[in-house]
């Protein structure tokens, strides 16, 4: 959520759904009923395995990204068992977000060997 105002809602989900850290951004609205948010977030867990079977041929995912009129949604690996996802409004700069998110990434990874 430091990273940017930008940033509506951040967790981090493992493999089976559940929500292992995170929140919204307060006086923030959701645009999904909470009942909508689990399967947006189941949805992006099963997108993610999908996009991991071609990964021997293309190489490990380092995000994604969707687009909507009103929300950016980025999923990020964590590790092997963990994803980060997170929504953001439209107008945000997705390509220096996200560079600080795999950085910040990269830093727990080292910092945790």
């Amino acid at each position: 959520m430091n990273l940017s105002s930008k940033i509506r809602f951040v967790t981090i989900i493992d493999f089976n759904g559940r929500l292992m850290f995170g929140g919204q951004r307060e006086g923030i609205s959701n645009y999904l009923n909470p009942q909508s948010e689990r399967e947006s977030l189941r949805h992006a867990i099963e997108a993610w395995k999908t996009r991991n079977k071609f990964s021997d041929a293309i190489g490990e995912g380092k995000y994604a990204l969707a687009e909507y009129e009103k929300i950016k949604r980025i999923t990020i690996p964590f590790d092997k068992n963990h994803l980060v996802f997170l929504t953001t409004e439209v107008d945000i700069d997705h390509n220096v977000l996200i560079s600080n998110i795999l950085n910040l990434i990269k830093q727990h990874k080292i910092q945790n060997s």
